[in-house]
């Protein structure tokens, strides 16, 4: 494929029909050379083998998702989310990328209290960023669209993120920057600026928003360039605050899923190449 793909990752969940080794022998024909991979296939491939086929390929892992989900209010499913996030700090590791992607979680059933929900977040980065970073390993507190506060994540601006994070050095805790997300917030590039002077800019993901939306709102992410977000703006607005790793696409869309993976993979990156690059 003719163009620049040097930058360019497929996360996995773009792709999901595919298996790992179909993955890794796609990027391959297409050179594309980073992959955001996804715990619960890896779990069925096997951690070990999953990283031994990513090396061998010539695959750099971008990121792994996901972690999160701090905001129980039981004891007992707070130190089970911190055992697992542990776990998948350690998955990180052995996977070869320096970032794991936190979805922070929802409102506790019942509950009506934001505020308490966040601070039980920062608790639990009190508590994980210095192991991760014993293990070459950040945590990535990835903001998501407010219609996914209660039951998916409660931080739901960049500004949000921002400030839990920084309660915490730069190499334990950073942000995410999905464009799926973000897109609509007039405050986004201003807080990619503040994101990227911190040092805390450590993910950067692509996703189109395309109307009306589906039934399943979690399967609605447009291909780049079939929807309303500005795809070359917000990358312009990542590199002017100093961004230059890998920009993911992640895409759940049903429609993507439905179709050979290969022939997706394929599109998405011209898409990138097309609407996201130049």
């Amino acid at each position: 494929m003719s163009g620049d793909l040097t930058r360019f990752s497929i996360n996995q969940m773009t792709v999901r029909q595919l298996s790992l080794p179909e993955l890794a022998e796609t990027c391959g024909e297409l050179g594309v050379r980073g992959v955001g991979l996804w715990r619960a296939p890896v779990h069925a491939y096997g951690v070990e083998a999953a990283a031994t086929l990513m090396r061998d390929a010539g695959l750099r892992v971008t990121t792994l998702c996901r972690g999160g989900f701090f905001t129980a209010a039981d004891p007992r499913e707070r130190a089970a989310a911190l055992d697992d996030n542990r776990r998948a700090v350690e998955e990180a590791a052995t996977l070869g990328t320096d970032t794991l992607v936190l979805v922070s979680g929802g409102l506790p059933p019942g509950s009506k209290d934001l505020r308490g929900a966040r601070e039980r977040i920062a608790d639990a980065l009190a508590e994980l960023g210095p192991y991760a970073q014993a293990r070459g390993v950040r945590l990535a507190i990835e903001p998501l669209h407010p219609m996914y506060a209660a039951d998916r994540c409660v931080v739901s601006t960049l500004a949000q993120a921002l400030d839990l994070a920084e309660r915490f050095p730069a190499e334990q805790v950073g942000v995410t920057v999905d464009t799926y997300h973000l897109w609509w917030d007039d405050r986004a590039p201003e807080q990619i600026a503040r994101a990227g002077a911190t040092g805390r800019l450590h993910a950067f993901q692509l996703a189109d928003w395309i109307t009306p939306l589906p039934e399943g709102v979690l399967e609605g992410r447009g291909q780049l360039g079939d929807g309303s977000v500005d795809l070359r703006e917000w990358r312009g607005y990542a590199e002017a605050a100093g961004y230059t790793g890998p920009i993911e696409v992640e895409l759940f869309n049903a429609g993507l899923w439905a179709r050979d993976g290969r022939e997706v993979l394929t599109e998405t990156a011209e898409r990138f190449l097309m609407y996201a690059t130049g």
